[in-house]
Parts: C-alpha cells; structure tokens; sequence
C-alpha cells in the first residue's frame, strides 16, 4: 500500500454523491490515488454521519492524509469529521475560504455542500486546497490547540 501521504480520502452522502464523482474523477486525473469510502449512488437515502466519520478514522489511522467530503449543505458531514481529534475539516465554499483553510487552520479535510457551490467552484476550491501549505507561524500554536480535548482556552476578560 502506498504511503498515506499520497491517499486522498473522499466520501459522501447521496446528496452529495454526483460531486464526489466528479471530484474523484479529478483528483484521478492529477495523479492522485483515491480512497473511495462511499456511498455508491445518489438514489439510496444514506447518512452522511457515517461517512464522515469513516473519513475521519481514516484521517486517524494514517490510511489517507487529506480528505473530501460532500454531502448536501457540508455542515452535517464537517461535523461528523470534526468530532475526531486528528481531523481538521473545513466547510469551504469558494477559493478564498479553501486556501485560508489551508495556510492559517491547516485542514486536512475540505468539506463541500453539493446543493450550495456548484461543480466548477467545487473543483477550483479543491484544486486550491491541495495546492496550498499551511502557513506554521503564528497560526501553529492556535491549530495545536484544536486537538486538546483537556484544556481550558486561555480567556481574557474584556473589560
């Protein structure tokens, strides 16, 4: 098996299904290898807890290292991805929020909503996504603070 750094996962519900097709069929097109990790099609009701969290465990376990999601909005199922500690799934909805998501919070799962963005914005946002570093610096210290489960945030009273 190829190291998880060159695995991208991606995973939907039937909502987001025809997307993610479209997505993968990209991302297999710029060399990338593909975890498919469902659904099948878009006619069988599904949920998109699932998915997400099958995403996410693979974030977890080192079987991928960036991940896709798409389901009809991208809420529901940046939600489930985000209940793992070891990911960090952004709602992108343009190239802006994709590259941001990227350079300041480095995400390693971009999230989708298949009836708000269509397939070009999509496509462009995802393309940005992968191409784009996390920028360390002053945004190293707020990301590591998003995989502590045991602390208390560091709040100054505004006076």
């Amino acid at each position: 098996m190829p190291p998880a750094a060159d695995i991208i996962a991606i995973a939907a519900d039937h909502a987001g299904f025809a997307l993610k097709e479209v997505l993968k069929e990209d991302l297999l097109a710029a060399g990338h290898q593909v975890l498919d990790l469902g659904t099948a099609d878009a006619t069988t009701s599904v949920d998109y807890p699932d998915f997400g969290t099958a995403l996410a465990r693979a974030i977890a376990s080192g079987q991928a290292s960036r991940g896709v999601v798409v389901c009809g909005t991208g809420i529901g199922i940046s939600i489930a991805v985000n209940r793992e500690p070891k990911a960090r799934c952004a709602l992108c909805h343009d190239t802006t929020t994709a590259k941001l998501a990227r350079e300041h919070n480095d995400a390693n799962v971009i999230a989708f909503g298949a009836r708000i963005i269509g397939p070009e914005v999509a496509r462009d946002a995802l393309r940005i996504f992968l191409a784009t570093d996390f920028a360390g610096g002053r945004h190293a210290g707020r990301v590591g603070k998003l995989s502590l489960t045991d602390t208390k945030p560091n709040l100054k009273a505004i006076a």
